[in-house]
């Protein structure tokens, strides 16, 4: 194992969170937030010096890496992220339990936007600027910027591939332009541009500027950490109306916008795996809108209802988390078809959570052939995603994984249902669900007036782990659980 190169990125990333944490240090300074000043120095200087140990150390280090490397390489790398940045919540004394801050910078990170914290309102301006940065750092990649920023080196595009590959949501990526680098410099571009469109549409709105910023890195990311302990309520419509439409965006695969940008409409028309996802939300929204008329108990016009409902639709499905309405006290129908866009998620390549749509292309397609093949067994049935067609293993891969993901959630559910605060069977599936498809609220006790502060500290150690799970995808995290047998035989 190349363990010097290994750590030579770790040491990388680590200098990446340093500069990260400088504008939430300088907003807390802005703020005279004497212990969120405290927390962020404290931090700064921990990772100065880890991360300067790393690189001197690690300064002769080879190039190559293994695949498996590589794959251990993106586990430890957010694992680390995430036990760093927990640290100015708890040195500054806002979160005073450890666990606590490493559940809640983890949801930051992993764009969960599942919370233990009861009073939003009593943390630092920076601490809270650090949690909704945290999804904006957290939504593209940290190691996909670390790709974009880094020099290009003619040897590095395997290795980087493979970094780029485990870091990505999706059953397929590839490379928008065939240099690796320029094509994580275009989708961060891209990223990018449509987190400031956001932000001028939210001042636009009338949203206040610090709130703009971090619900535009919430939205982006598809996290939906609260500013206010009232969400979204307070802002007005035209702002809910901008944030329910630059979640569901943020939900399309970002390749899509570059093809919209050549001018490749025909393409991005005939997206199979677009086509669907916006399919689903569209009949989503119509099917919940009417079950909710007439039979709810509050006064809201049609308006309002389908204002909510679009918003509640495109946040869950996006795995965004933010809320305009306490959907759990909707109607059985509405929940179920909420609780099912929880599964299914956003597009692959996009900043969203879930199964992935194209997944459920693919498992759609498999099994649709399956049946051919057993009704007319002399012929040769191939699958196709767009036009191109799929090979076996990447029809295997996403089966196995589809088997891993309830295997795992299984798992989860009978973990935290044996949690001494004895919380409903709807609430503890929830929670689950919620945290490993990286949601945010759930239903009954995590809904989305409620959080996760009641679970004890076993549960949130296991959710915690769900939510960078569930960001990863599963392999690079089983890939640290491996470790040992891996480096026997490596």
């Amino acid at each position: 194992m190349n363990r010097k190169r290994l750590i030579r990125i770790l040491g990388t990333i680590i200098l990446v969170e340093f500069a990260a944490m400088l504008p939430p240090l300088g907003i807390s300074m802005y703020t005279r937030d004497q212990s969120g000043v405290r927390g962020f120095l404290l931090t700064l200087l921990i990772m100065l010096i880890l991360s300067g140990i790393m690189l001197l150390y690690s300064r002769n280090a080879g190039r190559k890496m293994s695949t498996w490397e590589d794959v251990i390489c993106t586990g430890l790398c957010w694992v680390a992220l995430s036990v760093l940045g927990a640290l100015p919540l708890f040195l500054s004394g806002q979160v005073p339990d450890f666990v606590d801050s490493l559940f809640e910078i983890t949801s930051g990170f992993t764009t969960t936007g599942a919370s233990v914290i009861s009073d939003i309102e009593k943390l630092g301006k920076g601490v809270i600027f650090w949690r909704s940065f945290s999804h904006w750092l957290g939504g593209m990649g940290v190691l996909a910027f670390f790709l974009a920023i880094l020099p290009a080196k003619g040897n590095d595009n395997g290795y980087a591939m493979n970094l780029l590959r485990s870091e990505s949501p999706g059953p397929m990526v590839s490379k928008i332009v065939p240099r690796l680098k320029e094509s994580t410099e275009i989708l961060y571009m891209i990223y990018i541009g449509l987190t400031v469109l956001d932000i001028i549409f939210l001042l636009i709105a009338k949203m206040p500027v610090f709130d703009a910023f971090c619900i535009a890195f919430g939205t982006a990311g598809t996290g939906g950490f609260a500013v206010l302990n009232s969400g979204f309520a307070t802002y007005t419509v035209l702002a809910q109306n901008v944030t329910t439409v630059f979640m569901i965006l943020f939900g399309i695969n970002f390749s899509l916008f570059y093809l919209l940008l050549i001018r490749r409409f025909r393409n991005v028309f005939r997206d199979e795996e677009v086509r669907l996802y916006f399919g689903i939300i569209f009949v989503s929204i119509i099917v919940i809108t009417i079950n909710m008329i007439g039979k709810t108990q509050d006064t809201a016009t049609l308006g309002e209802t389908v204002k909510n409902v679009a918003f509640t639709v495109g946040s869950i499905i996006t795995t965004t988390g933010f809320s305009t309405a306490d959907f759990d006290g909707w109607n059985s129908l509405s929940k179920a078809i909420l609780f099912l866009l929880m599964i299914v998620g956003a597009t692959a390549g996009s900043t969203g959570g879930g199964l992935k749509v194209s997944r459920l292309l693919v498992l759609y397609k498999a099994h649709k052939r399956t049946t051919h093949n057993r009704l007319y067994p002399d012929e040769v049935k191939v699958i196709k995603l767009n036009g191109e067609m799929l090979s076996e293993r990447t029809i295997v891969s996403v089966e196995s994984y589809l088997v891993i993901y309830f295997i795992i959630i299984a798992i989860s559910f009978i973990l935290v249902s044996a949690d001494p605060v004895n919380y409903s069977f709807e609430t503890n599936l929830s929670a689950v669900i919620a945290t490993f498809n990286n949601i945010g609220p759930g239903f009954g006790k995590v809904g989305p007036t409620a959080n996760f502060s009641g679970y004890s500290m076993f549960s949130k150690i296991v959710m915690t782990v769900d939510m960078l799970l569930g960001r990863l995808e599963i392999y690079p995290i089983l890939a640290l659980f491996a470790f040992n047998s891996l480096r026997r035989k490596y």
